[in-house]
């Protein structure tokens, strides 16, 4: 649930869905996660969190997300367009991507293990399905392997 150093690293979520949003919250709260989870709603706004532009400005120098939840369908920017983008900037790459989505569609699963995703989760259609995913997730990716250091944002 945290790094090694013991600061609780940062989750981004990134969903255009206000109840999916919610539901993450709420299953986080359920698990008792430690970690942060910072939400934004579409694409544009995940760069720009990542960037620190725009109304993200003011966490310049602030570390970087441990791990990003993505949605593939949202407006303005998708997650594909925006995984892209994260895997393809060196500032960025190291991050861990996790596609958290509806679609089932193959071409999408494999559209997102080509443009790097770390893993590629089914959103769970039922709160106690989706506490049993946070934890498997915060298990996983924050006990079990090992994580490059977070590095801040410029």
């Amino acid at each position: 649930m945290s790094d090694r150093s013991d600061r609780p690293i940062i989750i981004l979520y990134a969903d255009d869905d206000p109840e999916d949003r919610m539901l993450i919250q709420e299953a986080w709260e359920e698990s008792r996660l430690a970690n942060q989870l910072d939400f934004v709603e579409d694409g544009e706004e995940l760069t720009d969190y990542l960037h620190r532009r725009g109304k993200f400005e003011s966490l310049a120098g602030t570390p970087l997300p441990g791990m990003i939840l993505l949605d593939l369908n949202m407006p303005r920017k998708d997650g594909r367009e925006a995984l892209r983008e994260i895997k393809s900037d060196p500032a960025l790459r190291h991050i861990p991507v996790v596609v958290l989505t509806t679609s089932k569609a193959e071409e999408d699963i494999c559209r997102a293990y080509d443009l790097g995703v770390n893993s590629f989760i089914i959103k769970p259609v039922t709160f106690q399905s989706l506490v049993e995913v946070t934890l498997a997730l915060s298990r996983y990716w924050f006990e079990i392997v090992e994580l490059p250091p977070v590095k801040a944002a410029a």
